[in-house]
């Protein structure tokens, strides 16, 4: 943040139309694009309603309640946690509908959410399970007088989490209709981490865990477990939530009402990697219609600090700044100091390695010169929220707001 903000609220540091260029700003600083913000807020919430799906986009991607707020404006039918932490933040933040996307067996969080079920008749919270054990904890441990709703996860053989077959999804499913203080709220997995990448076979091992996924269901409603009018079934993370849709969305032979629940979460800010090649909006998918692609609203800006040696630049960007847990930044554009931003030719410019507080760039001219700007394109979101507490949102040159994280 620039010098002069310091002391200041965010509403008088705002008051001064600041920009990127000539307010201080000091390098490196992440910032969000408002144009591509908006645009994948509303092309996300178009094509849910359009293929008859809810949206409770995975809050862990930003951990930024304002733009939890404006997914929720754009439709959002809740927004899913990852752990208890992230949870006691979206409670916080007045969050209606939670989805947490975990077992929870920690019994002062199970106590703490039974405390707040208790108090908040209208907060609505539902977790995980995968293990009758971890049922069982669950259980003994859960205070609340509302019973906690819980949905049965899938997994397969060597998954992060979830039951390894339905057969045994189907005995925890036993488990939780059977526990006084729980409430078996439908089925839930995990698609995302199945396959990789976008070939035949990487398609072809996503629809058949998502078959397993209907079959569970099945078998749920054949054992009688389901008691409520609604049950929830829920997958999707942002690579095939084309594929996740065309399963969930129906129609279901079951008695009780299917709730179609997406969890994508990085189509809000997209990328400049992972998801721009994985995005069914950045390919061919199942379920096409007229949105465009999605739109990466990531960029870091960092100032050139040397040049050394010819084709080498070192830039004022780390690992300690960026994601590269999938792919290195990419050079995008550029600015000398008071000058217009340029975009780099193809193959012009590119980062080699990362250093805690540098980055290694491969050039093949004499520009950018020491002191100029360059503007990166990010891979995978996850990884870069959490090194910012403080995002500028910006519409060219000019800073709009600024967005807290709560990591």
């Amino acid at each position: 943040m620039p010098s002069a903000a310091l002391g200041r609220t965010v509403e008088e540091f705002l008051s001064a139309r600041p920009t990127l260029s000539g307010a201080g700003f000091t390098g490196p600083v992440l910032v969000l694009e408002e144009s591509a913000l908006e645009h994948n807020l509303t092309t996300m919430a178009r094509w849910c309603e359009r293929h008859g799906v809810l949206l409770a986009p995975h809050g862990k991607t930003t951990m930024a309640p304002q733009l939890f707020q404006r997914q929720l404006e754009h439709g959002a039918w809740g927004i899913t946690a990852a752990n208890l932490a992230q949870l006691r933040v979206y409670r916080a933040f007045g969050v209606a509908r939670v989805l947490l996307a975990n077992q929870l067996l920690d019994p002062d969080g199970l106590r703490w959410l039974g405390a707040e079920l208790d108090r908040d008749p209208e907060w609505s919270v539902s977790c995980w399970a995968d293990s009758v054990a971890g049922v069982r904890l669950m259980a003994r441990d859960y205070p609340g007088t509302r019973p906690l709703d819980v949905l049965v996860e899938l997994g397969w053989d060597g998954a992060r989490t979830g039951a390894r077959t339905v057969g045994q999804a189907l005995e925890v499913a036993r488990e939780i209709a059977a526990s006084p203080n729980l409430r078996l709220a439908g089925v839930a997995g995990y698609e995302g981490a199945a396959a990789h990448g976008t070939g035949d076979a990487a398609l072809a091992t996503v629809d058949a865990y998502l078959a397993r996924m209907r079959e569970l269901v099945a078998a749920v409603e054949g054992a009688g477990l389901f008691d409520g009018e609604e049950i929830i079934v829920s997958g999707g993370g942002s690579a095939y939530f084309d594929q996740v849709a065309e399963a969930i969305a129906g129609p279901w032979p079951t008695r009780s009402r299917v709730l179609p629940v997406l969890r994508s979460g990085a189509y809000l800010t997209h990328d400049d990697g992972l998801y721009r090649r994985n995005s069914p909006f950045g390919r061919e998918h199942r379920l096409a219609g007229d949105e465009g692609p999605f739109r990466p609203a990531m960029r870091i800006w960092a100032q050139v600090t040397s040049r050394p040696e010819p084709g080498l630049a070192l830039v004022t960007m780390g690992r300690r700044d960026v994601s590269f847990d999938q792919d290195l930044p990419e050079p995008r554009v550029f600015r000398a100091p008071g000058g217009a931003v340029r975009e780099f030719a193809p193959g012009a410019c590119r980062v080699t390695s990362l250093a805690d507080q540098h980055a290694f760039l491969a050039l093949d001219d004499a520009e950018p010169g020491v002191g100029d700007w360059i503007g990166f394109g990010l891979s995978h979101p996850c990884t870069v929220f959490d090194k910012w507490r403080l995002i500028p949102v910006v519409d060219g040159d000019r800073v709009l707001d600024l967005v807290h994280t709560f990591f």
